[in-house]
C-alpha cells in the first residue's frame, strides 16, 4: 500500500504503527447547513481508502468527528459563529440545526454507499477532554490569554510550526493575520478556547477555568477526540486541501506540544476540490447541489459515486450534469450486464482473470488510483472471460466500488440492551437536559467501557449499540 503524504510531499510505502491495526481519523462535517456534493466527494474517497485498507488485510479503526459546536467562520479567529449563522438562516435553535444537518449528512453518505465509522464523535460530547488538552498546553507554557477574547496558542514556542505547509508561512506577510485579533503575539497564533464577549449572548457556551461562558476554538476538538479514541499518534488523518494551511497545521502544533510525541499523524491524506461547471460551488451562482438535487433529476447516487472515482482524490474534479448523465448511462448498462451474468461464481480464477484482479487492486493500493481501477473494471466487462469469472471479479471489485446492484435488505436483529446500560442512558439524558456536560461525558465513557457505543440523536435523546 502506498499513499501520498502531505507532510513529506511524496508518495510513501504505508507502514502502520502496529500492523495489522490501522488508526484513521477523518475530519467530518460542520453541521450548520446542507451537505453538498463537494463534501460527498471527500467522504466517498475516505470510504474508498477505508475499504481498500480492509481489503488489503488491515484492521481499520475509523473515527470521524461531527462539529456540532460553532467555530468562527474566519481562519483568523474572527467572524460569525457558523452554527449561530445557520440558526438565524433557518429560524431554528442551534441544537435543532446541528441535529437536522447531522441527520442530513448521515442520509447523504449512506445514499453513496459509505461505511459508517466505528466511532462518530461529536464536539459537544467532548467538552471536558478539550478543556483538559488546553490545560495541558497551559501547564507546558504554550499559551497566553487575551482578555475578553480567549486562550491562544503561542506558535513561537515551537521550532517547527507550519511544517505541514511551510510555503504558506513563507508567503505570510507581517500584519496579514496579526492584529486581526488585538493582542495576538504572532501572525500564526490561534485560539484554543474562546470567551463570550460582553453583550454577545451566545447560544452555545460552557464553563471553563478561564471564563464562565466560553467555547472551543476550531482545531482543539479534533486533537482531543482523535487522541481519546485512537491514541496520541495516529496512522492516517484525512481532510480537504483547504484544511492544510490552518486547521491541520494547528492540530499538529497543539497535539505535539501537548504530548511531546512526534509525529502526531504519520500520513496526512488530503482531498482536492470539486468544481461545478468550472466554478467554485456557491448558492449565489445557483450551482450548489445536494444529494436530493441528484435524485430529483433522476440520477442514482451510486452513479455519482462512480463519477467521483473517475478522478483521483488528489486531482481537482469538475462536475457537470452532462458528465453525470454519461456516467449514469454507463452505470445502467453495467447493471443490466451484471444481472445477465447469472449468480454463479468460481473459487479459482484463470490467469487472465487473475491479472485483471491484480491490476484493479494494484491501482487502488498505489495511492488510490481510482481512474485506473475503473478502467480495469470496463476492460473486464468487455473481455472474453466467462460470465462466472466476470461476476466473480465484479463482486470483489464492488467491495470497493459499492455500485449497489446486489444490495441485501436484511438487517441484523438488535440485541436487548442490559438494564444497567438503560439506567446509565436515562441518567445521562437527564444530565444533558440539565446541561451537566461533565457528568454526561463521564456516563458516556462508563457506557463505552461496558462495551456499548452511545450517540446523541437530539438534545435529550440517545441511541446505543453494542461494540463488536
Amino acid at each position: 500500500m502506498r499513499l501520498y503524504n502531505t507532510l513529506s510531499r511524496t508518495i510513501e510505502d504505508f507502514t502502520p504503527q502496529s500492523p495489522p491495526k490501522v488508526s484513521l481519523y477523518a475530519c467530518g462535517p460542520t453541521v450548520y447547513d446542507y451537505t453538498h456534493i463537494g463534501h460527498l466527494r471527500k467522504f466517498v474517497m475516505d470510504d474508498v481508502l477505508v475499504r481498500v485498507l480492509k481489503h488489503a488485510g488491515y484492521q481499520v479503526k475509523f473515527v470521524r468527528n461531527i462539529t456540532d459546536v460553532g467555530h468562527l467562520s474566519s481562519d483568523g479567529d474572527t467572524g460569525e459563529d457558523k452554527l449561530e449563522k445557520g440558526a438565524k438562516k433557518y429560524n431554528k435553535s442551534v441544537w435543532e440545526i446541528a441535529k437536522e444537518f447531522e441527520d442530513y449528512f448521515n442520509k447523504s453518505v449512506e445514499a453513496m454507499g459509505n461505511l459508517a465509522p466505528e466511532v462518530s464523535c461529536k464536539a459537544t460530547d467532548h467538552i471536558e477532554s478539550q478543556i483538559a488538552l488546553v490545560i495541558e498546553l497551559e501547564k507546558k507554557g504554550h499559551t497566553y490569554i487575551i482578555e475578553n477574547d480567549g486562550v491562544y496558542f503561542d506558535t513561537s514556542t515551537l521550532s517547527d510550526y507550519g511544517k505541514l505547509n511551510p510555503q504558506s508561512l513563507d508567503e505570510l506577510q507581517e500584519g496579514e493575520r496579526i492584529g486581526v485579533v488585538e493582542g495576538k503575539r504572532n501572525p500564526t497564533d490561534f485560539a484554543l478556547w474562546k470567551f463570550e464577549r460582553p453583550g454577545e449572548n451566545r447560544a452555545m457556551f460552557w464553563p471553563s477555568p478561564w471564563a464562565e461562558r466560553s467555547f472551543p476554538g476550531w482545531a482543539i476538538e479534533c486533537s482531543a477526540m482523535s487522541m481519546e479514541y485512537l491514541g496520541e499518534q495516529i496512522d492516517i488523518h484525512t481532510g480537504g486541501i483547504d484544511h492544510i494551511p490552518v486547521h491541520h497545521t494547528n492540530e499538529i502544533a497543539q497535539s505535539e506540544a501537548a504530548t511531546g510525541k512526534v509525529p502526531f499523524v504519520h500520513y496526512w491524506v488530503h482531498h482536492n476540490f470539486l468544481r461545478v461547471d468550472g466554478e467554485k460551488m456557491s448558492k449565489s451562482l445557483e450551482n450548489f447541489y445536494t444529494i436530493d438535487d441528484i435524485v430529483k433529476k433522476g440520477f442514482n447516487p451510486r452513479a455519482l459515486r462512480l463519477l467521483f472515482m473517475g478522478s483521483q482524490y488528489r486531482d481537482e474534479l469538475n462536475f457537470t450534469w452532462d458528465s453525470l448523465r454519461a456516467v449514469q448511462k454507463s452505470y445502467d448498462r453495467l447493471e443490466k450486464l451484471v444481472a445477465s451474468w447469472g449468480s454463479e461464481t468460481v473459487s479459482e480464477l484463470s490467469p487472465k482473470a487473475e491479472k485483471l484482479r491484480k491490476n484493479f487492486f494494484s491501482a487502488l493500493e498505489d495511492d488510490l488510483k481510482t481512474p485506473q481501477a475503473t478502467a480495469t473494471l470496463w476492460e473486464m466487462v468487455k473481455s472474453d472471460l466467462s460470465n462466472v469469472e466476470k461476476l466473480t471479479l465484479f463482486r470483489e471489485f464492488d467491495s470497493i466500488l459499492q455500485l449497489g446492484f446486489e444490495q441485501k435488505n436484511e438487517k441484523p436483529e438488535k440485541k436487548a440492551i442490559p438494564e444497567e446500560i438503560e439506567r446509565m442512558l436515562t441518567e445521562r439524558a437527564t444530565a444533558r437536559e440539565m446541561k451537566d456536560w461533565q457528568r454526561a461525558d463521564e456516563l458516556r465513557n462508563e457506557i463505552l467501557m461496558a462495551g456499548y457505543k452511545v450517540e446523541d440523536v437530539a438534545l435529550g435523546t440517545q441511541t446505543v449499540e453494542q461494540i463488536d
